[in-house]
Protein backbone atom coordinates (compact mmCIF):
# COMPACT_ATOMS: atom_id res chain seq x y z
CA UNK A 1 0.00 0.00 0.00
CA UNK A 2 2.62 2.22 1.04
CA UNK A 3 4.91 1.12 -2.03
CA UNK A 4 1.53 2.61 -4.52
CA UNK A 5 0.99 5.85 -2.85
CA UNK A 6 4.56 6.97 -3.14
CA UNK A 7 4.45 6.19 -6.39
CA UNK A 8 1.23 7.83 -7.18
CA UNK A 9 3.09 10.95 -5.48
CA UNK A 10 5.81 10.55 -7.55
CA UNK A 11 4.09 10.74 -10.57
CA UNK A 12 1.99 13.94 -9.32
CA UNK A 13 5.54 15.88 -8.59
CA UNK A 14 6.74 14.54 -12.24
CA UNK A 15 3.55 15.69 -13.73
CA UNK A 16 3.75 18.94 -11.99
CA UNK A 17 7.51 19.70 -13.26
CA UNK A 18 6.43 18.70 -16.52
CA UNK A 19 4.08 20.82 -16.45
CA UNK A 20 5.92 23.84 -14.87
CA UNK A 21 8.15 23.40 -17.77
CA UNK A 22 5.70 23.55 -20.36
CA UNK A 23 4.84 26.81 -19.56
CA UNK A 24 8.09 28.66 -18.48
CA UNK A 25 8.83 31.77 -20.80
CA UNK A 26 11.94 33.76 -21.17
CA UNK A 27 11.46 37.73 -20.91
CA UNK A 28 12.31 40.27 -23.12
CA UNK A 29 12.51 43.64 -21.61
CA UNK A 30 11.71 46.90 -23.33
CA UNK A 31 13.17 50.36 -23.10
CA UNK A 32 11.73 52.88 -24.67
CA UNK A 33 12.10 52.59 -28.90
CA UNK A 34 10.28 54.25 -32.39
CA UNK A 35 9.21 51.93 -35.47
CA UNK A 36 8.84 54.41 -38.30
CA UNK A 37 7.30 54.21 -41.80
CA UNK A 38 9.11 55.15 -44.67
CA UNK A 39 7.88 58.39 -45.78
CA UNK A 40 9.26 59.38 -41.69
CA UNK A 41 12.65 57.73 -42.23
CA UNK A 42 13.27 59.82 -44.69
CA UNK A 43 12.01 62.88 -43.46
CA UNK A 44 14.17 62.38 -40.46
CA UNK A 45 17.50 60.81 -42.10
CA UNK A 46 17.29 61.74 -46.11
CA UNK A 47 15.49 60.46 -49.33
CA UNK A 48 15.70 56.90 -50.02
CA UNK A 49 17.68 56.21 -46.31
CA UNK A 50 17.57 52.77 -45.03
CA UNK A 51 17.61 51.01 -41.82
CA UNK A 52 21.17 49.78 -40.31
CA UNK A 53 20.76 46.17 -39.13
CA UNK A 54 22.65 46.50 -35.70
CA UNK A 55 21.30 43.47 -33.58
CA UNK A 56 18.87 40.52 -34.12
CA UNK A 57 16.03 40.26 -31.89
CA UNK A 58 14.09 37.05 -30.70
CA UNK A 59 11.14 37.59 -33.21
CA UNK A 60 11.97 36.39 -36.46
CA UNK A 61 12.58 39.09 -38.67
CA UNK A 62 12.80 42.00 -36.21
CA UNK A 63 16.35 44.16 -35.61
CA UNK A 64 17.64 46.80 -33.65
CA UNK A 65 18.87 49.08 -35.85
CA UNK A 66 22.05 51.76 -35.83
CA UNK A 67 19.96 54.58 -35.62
CA UNK A 68 18.78 57.02 -33.28
CA UNK A 69 16.40 59.67 -32.77
CA UNK A 70 15.64 62.42 -30.00
CA UNK A 71 11.63 62.17 -28.82
CA UNK A 72 10.45 65.30 -27.77
CA UNK A 73 7.09 65.92 -25.70
CA UNK A 74 5.62 69.10 -24.22
CA UNK A 75 7.66 68.37 -20.86
CA UNK A 76 10.82 67.10 -21.89
CA UNK A 77 12.95 64.64 -24.22
CA UNK A 78 14.72 61.84 -24.51
CA UNK A 79 17.78 61.57 -26.57
CA UNK A 80 19.02 58.62 -28.94
CA UNK A 81 16.18 56.67 -28.51
CA UNK A 82 16.27 53.26 -30.61
CA UNK A 83 15.00 52.60 -33.99
CA UNK A 84 13.60 49.20 -34.28
CA UNK A 85 13.02 47.24 -37.96
CA UNK A 86 11.87 46.18 -40.30
CA UNK A 87 9.92 49.92 -41.49
CA UNK A 88 5.66 49.57 -40.58
CA UNK A 89 2.71 51.12 -42.19
CA UNK A 90 2.65 53.76 -39.21
CA UNK A 91 5.10 55.11 -36.90
CA UNK A 92 4.78 54.16 -33.33
CA UNK A 93 6.60 55.01 -30.08
CA UNK A 94 6.89 52.72 -27.16
CA UNK A 95 7.08 54.64 -23.45
CA UNK A 96 6.39 53.51 -20.01
CA UNK A 97 4.52 54.92 -17.95
CA UNK A 98 7.27 57.01 -16.34
CA UNK A 99 8.89 58.12 -19.42
CA UNK A 100 5.72 59.51 -19.94
CA UNK A 101 5.96 61.89 -17.01
CA UNK A 102 8.88 63.04 -18.22
CA UNK A 103 7.88 63.41 -21.35
CA UNK A 104 4.35 65.81 -20.63
CA UNK A 105 1.91 63.21 -22.45
CA UNK A 106 -0.29 60.70 -21.11
CA UNK A 107 0.32 57.48 -23.46
CA UNK A 108 -2.30 54.86 -22.68
CA UNK A 109 -1.46 51.44 -22.09
CA UNK A 110 -2.35 49.48 -26.15
CA UNK A 111 -1.70 46.55 -27.79
CA UNK A 112 0.89 47.45 -30.13
CA UNK A 113 -0.78 48.86 -33.46
CA UNK A 114 -3.81 50.26 -31.34
CA UNK A 115 -2.98 54.27 -32.20
CA UNK A 116 -6.26 55.39 -32.12
CA UNK A 117 -6.92 58.41 -29.88
CA UNK A 118 -3.45 58.48 -28.72
CA UNK A 119 -1.21 61.29 -28.04
CA UNK A 120 1.89 62.34 -30.71
CA UNK A 121 5.55 63.42 -30.06
CA UNK A 122 7.94 65.65 -32.10
CA UNK A 123 10.85 62.83 -33.51
CA UNK A 124 14.09 64.64 -34.29
CA UNK A 125 16.92 62.88 -36.76
CA UNK A 126 19.98 64.21 -38.26
CA UNK A 127 17.88 65.31 -41.17
CA UNK A 128 14.79 66.79 -40.31
CA UNK A 129 12.39 66.69 -37.58
CA UNK A 130 9.02 64.83 -37.65
CA UNK A 131 6.04 66.10 -35.45
CA UNK A 132 3.55 62.75 -34.97
CA UNK A 133 0.09 63.83 -34.27
CA UNK A 134 -0.47 60.54 -33.03
CA UNK A 135 1.36 56.89 -32.18
CA UNK A 136 2.48 57.43 -28.96
CA UNK A 137 1.72 54.00 -26.49
CA UNK A 138 2.89 52.23 -23.76
CA UNK A 139 2.80 49.04 -24.67
CA UNK A 140 0.36 46.18 -23.29
CA UNK A 141 2.56 43.46 -21.50
CA UNK A 142 2.37 40.60 -24.25
CA UNK A 143 3.67 37.06 -24.59
CA UNK A 144 4.86 35.34 -28.35
CA UNK A 145 4.44 31.98 -29.13
CA UNK A 146 4.44 29.30 -31.97
CA UNK A 147 0.49 27.50 -32.49
CA UNK A 148 2.29 24.37 -30.86
CA UNK A 149 3.46 26.42 -27.72
CA UNK A 150 0.36 27.42 -27.38
CA UNK A 151 -1.70 24.44 -27.79
CA UNK A 152 1.05 23.08 -24.95
CA UNK A 153 -0.12 25.83 -22.60
CA UNK A 154 -3.58 25.54 -23.39
CA UNK A 155 -4.31 29.03 -24.47
CA UNK A 156 -4.85 30.72 -27.34
CA UNK A 157 -4.60 33.78 -30.10
CA UNK A 158 -5.30 37.15 -28.48
CA UNK A 159 -6.47 35.52 -24.83
CA UNK A 160 -5.78 37.73 -21.64
CA UNK A 161 -3.59 35.45 -19.07
CA UNK A 162 -1.62 36.08 -15.54
CA UNK A 163 2.16 34.99 -15.40
CA UNK A 164 4.22 34.49 -12.55
CA UNK A 165 7.38 35.80 -11.90
CA UNK A 166 10.00 34.56 -9.56
CA UNK A 167 13.02 36.25 -6.98
CA UNK A 168 12.75 38.49 -4.39
CA UNK A 169 10.12 40.39 -5.98
CA UNK A 170 8.27 37.49 -7.08
CA UNK A 171 4.23 38.24 -7.97
CA UNK A 172 1.34 38.13 -10.05
CA UNK A 173 1.38 39.96 -12.96
CA UNK A 174 -2.31 39.86 -14.37
CA UNK A 175 -3.67 41.30 -18.73
CA UNK A 176 -0.96 39.50 -20.42
CA UNK A 177 -2.01 39.43 -24.00
CA UNK A 178 -1.14 36.14 -25.44
CA UNK A 179 -0.18 36.74 -29.15
CA UNK A 180 -0.04 33.32 -31.24
CA UNK A 181 2.00 33.15 -34.97
CA UNK A 182 4.09 31.13 -36.66
CA UNK A 183 6.59 33.37 -37.36
CA UNK A 184 6.97 34.18 -33.16
CA UNK A 185 9.31 32.99 -31.03
CA UNK A 186 8.12 32.58 -27.29
CA UNK A 187 8.69 35.68 -25.16
CA UNK A 188 7.22 37.61 -22.88
CA UNK A 189 7.67 41.51 -22.92
CA UNK A 190 7.57 43.65 -20.41
CA UNK A 191 8.82 47.71 -20.27
CA UNK A 192 11.14 48.72 -17.61
CA UNK A 193 9.23 49.98 -15.14
CA UNK A 194 7.35 46.25 -15.10
CA UNK A 195 10.69 44.69 -15.10
CA UNK A 196 11.91 47.18 -12.36
CA UNK A 197 9.04 46.04 -10.30
CA UNK A 198 9.45 42.76 -10.60
CA UNK A 199 13.37 42.55 -10.54
CA UNK A 200 13.18 40.82 -14.01
CA UNK A 201 15.80 40.98 -16.59
CA UNK A 202 16.40 39.69 -19.90
CA UNK A 203 16.30 36.08 -20.07
CA UNK A 204 14.50 35.28 -17.29
CA UNK A 205 11.64 32.87 -16.65
CA UNK A 206 8.10 33.36 -15.72
CA UNK A 207 5.64 30.70 -15.47
CA UNK A 208 2.13 30.95 -16.88
CA UNK A 209 -1.07 30.81 -15.19
CA UNK A 210 -4.15 29.01 -16.49
CA UNK A 211 -6.55 32.05 -14.42
CA UNK A 212 -7.98 34.05 -16.89
CA UNK A 213 -7.81 38.04 -15.97
CA UNK A 214 -10.44 40.53 -17.15
CA UNK A 215 -9.51 42.07 -20.79
CA UNK A 216 -8.09 45.54 -20.43
CA UNK A 217 -9.34 45.94 -24.48
CA UNK A 218 -12.95 45.64 -23.19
Amino acid sequence: MQTDVLETIAKLVVEKIQNLENCKIPVGVSNRHVHLNQSDLEKLFGPGYRLTHMKTLKQPGQFAAKETVNIRGPKGEFQNVRILGPLRKESQVEISLADGFRLGVKAPIRESGRLDHTPGLELIGPKGSVTLPYGTIVALRHVHMTPVQAAKMGVKDKEIVEVETCGERRCVLGNVLVRVSEKSSLEMHVDLDEANACALKNDDFVILRKIKAPDPRA
